[in-house]
């Protein structure tokens, strides 16, 4: 919890003053009341009062009355929001390496499944596309608000040979440019992009990753990676078993590089968290609110308990 206007806290050393005053007032009539020997006849001059009871009461008030020193001071909380607008291009590996079954039931079938679930994370005002690659890259689906449109194209990938990172990067730059520009053309103006990469090789093919952060950099646009796989993936190519272990380094610097986040899933589980942890840091923001008025009803409402309860047990407000 945050204050807008902190310095009306400083008004709290009023309540703790009128304590201290009422905390000095009850020990001088205690005083007052040792310097009487005869208990019988100060009974008849002093009326019986309540005792711990108008105490309570007036701790009551004063605590109401704190409450409402703390609504001056404007206090806030942080909730989370959908954004308004985002694009966001989705790369997803689909090299050969992907039909490892270190990850049940395979890493192409988990990817798809993780995937699938991310676009139904995302809130529905962000664009999203759908960029694969494997010796190539292609943009399957532009970034688009029809989610049904990037499920099914989802379901319908195909694994190919090779794996072309920088031209993922790239490719999915020029997905974000050509929606940009498109929405420019309307007058509207561009929402920030990112990419959300998802592979588990070394580039093998096509531009190097260090261009292709640099062209991301330029863009202003980040790359936010995930390293699917583990270290003992085997592919069998020709009755052979190939090791396909997966290469976090590569894909860490991609994201240290352009601003983004890198992360590593080594189950389907793991991959399906990492999505909804994105699709939360993409699709959401933090923005301060006002709760001020819940402790204006807060102080109001104890301020008036304390003062019933002081009609009631000493007939006096305080």
């Amino acid at each position: 919890m945050t204050f807008q206007s902190p310095w009306w806290l400083l008004a709290l050393l009023v309540v703790a003053l009128l304590v201290a005053v009422y905390v000095v007032l009850q020990l001088r009539r205690k005083a007052y009341a040792a310097r009487f020997t005869n208990v019988a006849l100060l009974g008849s001059l002093v009326p019986r009062r309540p005792g711990w009871k108008r105490h309570l009461a007036f701790g009551v008030v004063a605590l109401g009355l704190a409450t409402l020193v703390v609504s001056l001071a404007v206090p806030s909380t942080e909730v989370r929001v959908p954004r308004e607008k985002a694009t966001v291009v989705m790369a997803v590996d689909v090299s050969l390496s992907m039909e490892a079954e270190d990850v049940e039931p395979t890493r192409f079938r988990a990817m798809q499944r993780a995937a699938t679930e991310f676009v139904d994370v995302l809130p529905e005002r962000i664009n999203l596309g759908l960029v694969t690659f494997a010796g190539t890259a292609t943009t399957v689906v532009p970034p688009t608000t029809d989610r049904a449109q990037v499920a099914v194209a989802i379901e319908n990938l195909d694994l190919a040979e090779a794996t072309a990172i920088g031209e993922a990067i790239f490719t999915s730059l020029a997905a974000i440019e050509n929606f940009q520009a498109s929405l420019e053309s309307t007058g509207e103006e561009p929402p920030p992009a990112r990419i959300v990469l998802l592979s588990d090789g070394t580039n093998t093919v096509g531009r190097d990753n260090t261009q292709a952060v640099d062209a991301a950099r330029a863009a202003g646009v980040p790359v936010s990676t995930i390293a699917f796989g583990t270290d003992y993936g085997t592919l069998d190519i020709d009755g052979e078993r190939v090791p396909v272990p997966v290469d976090r380094g590569a894909l860490e610097e991609i994201a240290d590089q352009t601003g983004g986040s890198f992360s590593e899933a080594a189950s389907a589980a793991e991959l399906e968290q990492v999505y909804s942890d994105l699709g939360s840091q993409i699709g959401y923001t933090t923005e301060p609110k006002d709760i001020s008025p819940w402790f204006v009803r807060a102080g109001v409402l104890v301020v008036l308990v304390g003062a019933v309860l002081s009609l009631l047990w000493t007939n006096r407000l305080i």
